[in-house]
């Protein structure tokens, strides 16, 4: 564990001056940005095409969704977007420094291979903080914008209140970035069992995208695997559930026992995978 603070320090200096760390940070808040505004230009189309139609757009349409159902929407579509770019800069990480020379010239000054990986580890999870943390901002920010933050209220009877939903989003968010340290570190796993940056990026692309498509043919054992919890492109989070609550619907069904699942599968998982990465890479020649 020699050199970790030296590492830290190697790792953060390059994240400042790195293009993709600034793409990582960036991506998923643009991105939502104009998912949002073209949700919105849509649904303007629709309300123009009605008034010349003289159709009302609210006629049979049950509640209305405020902004709160886009800004649900919006964090997923941005959280799906950012694991994708978290695992792809871990795979990335620890292959190339070991392809271009880089990881040669930290161990001729004496900081072990460990200490790259946590130095490594640590710095992904400051860029997640970084992108997160921008993508609730933007996402906050156009929801409010484009739509208004209120109660879900259909024939005048409030369905549910602004408190009810907001405690609904903040469990939804935290459910859903518990995985997130799993998926950097699995990155890392990939990263140092492969031979080239190509490899790791493809290997840990691939195998994240199968997870995802194969996780609903698992049945009750996918919950017992943690990217079941993560936002995804086949999404089985609580947020996702979380999108139909904050609009009104009635009939979504919460199993505890798979929110028990979502808190303690996660943590343990990245904590094996950390575990088996500090291992392999001792092992591992420049």
């Amino acid at each position: 564990m020699s050199g970790f603070l030296t590492a830290l320090r190697a790792e953060l200096f390059i994240a400042l001056r790195y293009y993709g760390n600034r793409i990582a940070i960036l991506a998923p808040s643009l991105i939502v940005a104009a998912q949002l505004g073209l949700i919105r230009l849509g649904e303007a189309g629709q309300v123009a095409r009605d008034a010349l139609l003289e159709d009302s757009p609210f006629g049979s349409d049950g509640p209305q969704v405020t902004a709160y159902g886009y800004f649900v929407d919006g964090l997923g579509t941005g959280l799906t977007v950012l694991v994708l770019i978290l695992v792809v800069l871990a795979a990335h990480s620890f292959s190339f420094d070991r392809d271009t020379g880089l990881l040669r010239h930290l161990l001729i000054r004496r900081i072990s291979r460990p200490a790259v990986i946590l130095a490594k580890l640590v710095q992904l999870h400051f860029t997640a903080i970084l992108a997160l943390a921008l993508l609730v901002g933007t996402t906050w920010v156009m929801s409010g914008w484009l739509w208004e933050f209120g109660p879900v209220v259909e024939d005048g009877f409030e369905l549910i209140g602004e408190n009810e939903i907001q405690a609904e989003i903040l469990l939804g968010l935290h459910l859903a970035l518990l995985p997130f340290p799993t998926a950097i570190a699995f990155g890392l796993l990939i990263s140092v069992l492969t031979n080239s940056t190509t490899q790791a990026v493809t290997v840990a692309l691939g195998i994240n995208l199968a997870l995802d498509i194969f996780k609903a043919t698992l049945g009750d054992n996918a919950y017992y695997l943690y990217a079941t919890f993560q936002p995804a492109l086949i999404d089985q989070s609580y947020l996702g559930e979380v999108s139909n609550i904050v609009r009104g619907f009635s009939d979504v069904l919460i199993d505890e026992r798979v929110l028990q699942l979502n808190t303690w599968i996660p943590i343990p998982q990245m904590l094996l995978l950390i575990f088996i990465t500090l291992l392999l890479v001792r092992r591992r020649t420049v």
